[in-house]
């Protein structure tokens, strides 16, 4: 390879355009570096360092798809070259809401008219009015837009995690999310997630909470509780999961991954204590528990509100 362009390539980090190169080197020295197999070409007009590939690759057409995602992610910017962003997916793991398997393809939004099309392994979206942020070194959508738009290439059971996790981390609101679905009329599994932002405005905080909103704590008898609501006990503020405040009843519903936990547990009693002080009464209930017996924990929670009535006049 050409001194230059052997020093350019690692200045660059082994990735390259062709129309950087150009600017240092003639174009027959890259040409000539893609003949003699120390640069692959892996997208028009983006060339890599054959030394980052993972071993043994088939033809060109699949290169892309034998990346880890980061390099990939490098790669699909570079492709753009300032003409649009990373989108959908491949956008969702840039905003570190759900990681990109090797082998998914990359989705990128461009504005019409932008000359870049969908190739092996990149599908290209067209879209007006995009906005385009810089994230991790690489051009991204909005959160929000990028939520929506991921939405329908989810698998089903996975969609709802990443809008509760950027919904929990305060990263953004379900009414935020709300107003770039209203601009998505079309989009395949929209009810879903329009009764997903409805769940978190109203103060669920995870697939547990939903559940138990649609399945148990809504309903005949059931007063209208506050979920997520803020009690300051001792100095600090904890936040009660589902809170029937006529009834000082705290219901904390305990998710699989902490059930068991002798850390937890210990941290939750101690919790509960606190509660007692005030006059709160806590009741748990398991993951188990509220997703294969919601109609007995309905039961018992609906005993418990009409005993605590009771025992306060």
């Amino acid at each position: 390879m050409h001194p230059e362009l052997r020093l350019f390539v690692d200045r660059c980090g082994g990735l390259v355009s062709r129309a950087q190169a150009s600017q240092v080197v003639p174009v027959w020295s890259l040409d000539g570096a893609c003949r003699a197999g120390h640069l692959r070409r892996v997208l028009p007009g983006v060339y890599l360092d054959a030394a980052l590939l993972p071993g043994p690759v088939g033809n060109r057409k699949g290169l892309l798809a034998h990346l880890d995602r980061d390099l990939a992610r490098r790669v699909a910017a570079a492709y753009l070259a300032g003409r649009g962003a990373l989108s959908h997916t491949t956008a969702l793991d840039v905003w570190g809401l759900r990681q990109q398997a090797t082998g998914e393809a990359m989705h990128l939004s461009v504005p019409a008219g932008a000359g870049i099309r969908s190739r092996p392994h990149v599908v290209v979206h067209q879209r007006q009015n995009l906005v385009v942020l810089n994230r991790r070194g690489v051009p991204v959508t909005r959160l929000e837009q990028t939520l929506v738009d991921a939405w329908p290439l989810l698998p089903a059971v996975d969609r709802a995690a990443p809008v509760i996790r950027a919904v929990n981390d305060r990263r953004t609101t379900p009414g935020r999310i709300a107003d770039v679905l209203a601009a998505a009329p079309r989009l395949a599994g929209r009810a879903e997630l329009r009764t997903l932002l409805d769940r978190l405005a109203a103060g669920c905080r995870s697939a547990l909470e939903i559940w138990g909103h649609d399945h148990v704590f809504t309903g005949p008898g059931m007063p209208r509780f506050r979920r997520q609501a803020p009690i300051r006990l001792g100095g600090r503020t904890v936040y009660l999961d589902v809170y029937a405040e006529r009834e000082l009843l705290d219901i904390e519903l305990d998710g699989a991954a902490s059930h068991g936990d002798p850390r937890q547990r210990e941290i939750d009693l101690r919790r509960d204590a606190l509660l007692a002080t005030v006059g709160i009464l806590v009741v748990r209930f398991s993951h188990r528990r509220l997703r294969q017996e919601a109609d007995a924990v309905r039961r018992e929670v609906l005993a418990i509100l009409a005993s605590r009535r009771a025992a306060n006049g």
